[in-house]
């Protein structure tokens, strides 16, 4: 039980230390980096370090493999309520809810680099960073509502700032977007070809 919960290994967060520069890399690529509590707890804990830490100028996400993250891992969570376990699912989108609201109000740079799959919970990890870089191959969704959930991560927040009605259209129906198509409406900050070396292009 408690191996599924926290989502087994505790390297599904892996660490590139460059220089002024922190890499955060979400590592479960055989589950398309589904975010686990073990996940959520390990980026927390960087994220809080890595802001009193005045050695680190920039903090990088991005996802190992084809996705950057496909969502919570709500199947663990909707298994554990079930099994009668309710107080370890609201633990987990405690610090789950914990994690987006730190990322919201980061004082550092912080760089989502989402080559790949990002939906719900992935979105949450990605779209609160001050510079969100989408490739062609990026699909952005929240499809929450097609599991009979809601948009939550903070998407209140993002989508309601999309123009027109375009955020209350992608929360209910679970719509995708590409790369080209978030840059044009304000979801992501830059497109950079996937074969570029992302930095290189970056303000900073």
């Amino acid at each position: 039980m408690a191996t599924s919960f926290y989502g087994g290994a505790l390297d599904q967060i892996l660490v590139e230390e460059k220089s002024n520069v922190r890499t955060l890399i979400l590592n479960r690529p055989q589950m398309l980096n589904a975010i686990s509590y073990t996940m959520i707890y390990q980026l927390l804990k960087y994220f809080k370090a890595y802001e009193e830490d005045s050695n680190v100028k920039l903090v990088i996400v991005k996802g190992m493999g084809k996705a950057f993250s496909a969502g919570g891992d709500a199947k663990v969570a909707a298994r554990i309520i079930t099994e009668g376990h309710w107080t370890l699912a609201a633990k987990f989108y405690e610090k789950q809810l914990s994690l987006n609201y730190v990322m919201a109000t980061y004082q550092k740079p912080q760089v989502s680099l989402i080559n790949g799959i990002v939906m719900g919970a992935g979105a949450g990890a990605s779209m609160h960073g001050k510079f969100r870089v989408v490739t062609e191959n990026t699909v952005f969704a929240m499809p929450e509502t097609s599991l009979g959930l809601f948009p939550d991560v903070g998407a209140s927040y993002f989508l309601s700032r999309l123009p027109g009605f375009l955020g209350e259209y992608l929360g209910l129906t679970g719509a995708r977007l590409d790369g080209a198509e978030m840059l044009a409406c304000g979801l992501a900050t830059h497109f950079v070809l996937s074969s570029v070396h992302f930095i290189d292009y970056l303000p900073l």
